[in-house]
């Protein structure tokens, strides 16, 4: 049963445009519930012309917390009297957590949540990825936590594929300092490198569902020929969850591939912004997960 809203409650959320199909809200919900914890937690429509003045209304109205998403995680940087180590190595930010002093420190939890299903999933090979080769599909802002990530387990070579040359070349410049192995990789040139890839990560919206549009939802990233040159045992990871399976990950099951879709990076990012907002070491993240996938099944078809 939810609890009542009343003049004690205290306020989290989501800053982004748009955020009216974000299922943090749900998941979050259900995970305060379960805490028993007089907090609520709203999608915050929050346009770019007034970003700086909603992180400060925030901070002095005592929010307890907000998460950002699309366009803000690296505008928002600014806006943050300190950065985690990891998000200035990102140049992004996703968790604000106020501080004891006033302001916000800026944090990034994608990285965390992208890591969980590939350490502690089904799909997690028995002597981990160390030394084992990924290829990244597009270099947009997602990509950068998917690349951090990929480091941190140790996959060699890393390559990411971008369509246009130019800004392939200038995010692989990007991530140089932290990321020295990262290589780019012409979208021509994949099937000659998915032979030794056993992790790809989609990061481009390619078999994102679109309200009105089933087209969208059935296209893949990767022809037949490209998925065919992909090695027995190789795991696909694509960051979209609508559809549930994408086309991507249906014509990857079709093959016996391992396959994990991006529901589980959300959820796992928001129980790590929750351990930071509350200071808890567990929160229930089942029962975020159970609530992101009733939201799901409902209809919203979830943009955060």
């Amino acid at each position: 049963m939810a609890q009542a809203i009343s003049a004690h409650t205290a306020l989290a959320g989501v800053l982004g445009d748009p955020v009216r199909h974000s299922l943090s809200p749900a998941m979050h919900n259900a995970a305060l519930a379960g805490l028993g914890l007089d907090w609520v937690y709203l999608g915050l429509p929050t346009p770019a012309s007034v970003l700086a003045g909603v992180v400060e209304a925030m901070g002095a109205l005592n929010c307890r917390g907000l998460n950002v998403t699309i366009p803000h995680k690296q505008t928002v940087a600014a806006l943050c009297s300190e950065l985690s180590p990891l998000a200035r190595r990102l140049g992004a930010v996703n968790t604000l957590v106020p501080l004891p002093a006033g302001g916000w420190l800026g944090t990034n939890t994608d990285v965390e949540g992208f890591l969980a299903p590939l350490r502690y999933g089904d799909a997690a090979p028995a002597d981990g990825w160390r030394g084992r080769g990924a290829v990244v599909l597009g270099c947009g802002g997602s990509a950068r936590a998917v690349v951090a990530g990929l480091v941190d387990l140790g996959c060699d070579p890393i390559s990411v594929a971008g369509r246009r040359a130019e800004a392939t070349a200038t995010f692989v410049a990007a991530c140089a300092a932290w990321a020295p192995a990262l290589k780019p990789l012409a979208w021509e040139d994949l099937a000659a490198a998915l032979p030794e890839a056993a992790l790809v990560v989609n990061t481009t919206p390619v078999g994102m569902a679109a309200a009105g549009d089933g087209e969208a939802a059935r296209r893949c990233p990767l022809s037949p020929e490209q998925l065919d040159a992909l090695p027995a045992g190789s795991t696909l990871y694509d960051l979209i969850y609508t559809p549930r399976p994408t086309a991507l990950l249906r014509a990857a099951a079709a093959r016996g591939l391992p396959c994990i879709d991006g529901l589980e990076m959300l959820v796992q990012q928001g129980a790590a912004s929750l351990r930071l907002w509350t200071g808890l070491e567990t929160v229930p993240v089942a029962a975020m997960r159970e609530a992101a996938i009733a939201a799901l099944k409902a209809g919203d078809p979830g943009a955060d």
